[in-house]
């Protein structure tokens, strides 16, 4: 039986999301594009939007087959309006690579923003602290993705 129901739908369509999430950003990723996506001015830009392209696309081919296997009955528009949330958020964190231990009013907004909640002593002693917050963002970002993605036709 088809997974018609909005909680259904939009289950499968975080575990999909998230799927193409670690595909995406550890697989499919370009390692010149993960050591550049968090630099400043174009080189920085074009790395990010490269990796998140192809990390939008990989999610979008995993929401898809699970769409097909598993007769969730997405409604396109909203499965595009999940992929795009996906995508422009991911852009937006992934800027921050190499940033978060910085404090001061040149770090992109999210650094500051986390600064400003009380992150910026675990950023700056914790090594792995980076990354930590980085995916934590990344996946709060997904289940708003995936509950777009779910919601009712």
């Amino acid at each position: 039986m088809p997974a018609t129901s909005p909680a259904a739908r939009t289950a499968a369509a975080y575990a999909a999301l998230m799927a193409g999430h670690e595909l995406g950003d550890y697989v499919v990723q370009r390692d010149t594009d993960a050591a550049d996506k968090g630099k400043p001015g174009r080189t920085g830009r074009a790395a990010c939007a490269r990796h998140c392209l192809t990390y939008t696309a990989t999610q979008a081919a995993a929401l898809y087959a699970a769409h097909r296997l598993l007769g969730l009955r997405l409604n396109p528009g909203r499965a595009a309006a999940g992929l795009a949330l996906s995508g422009l958020t991911h852009y937006a964190i992934d800027r921050c690579a190499t940033h978060w231990p910085e404090d001061g009013p040149d770090a992109p907004a999210l650094v500051r923003a986390a600064h400003a909640l009380g992150k910026g002593r675990w950023l700056q002693r914790d090594p792995g602290a980076a990354a930590l917050l980085d995916q934590a963002l990344h996946k709060g970002c997904i289940a708003v993705a995936a509950a777009i993605a779910g919601a009712s036709r």
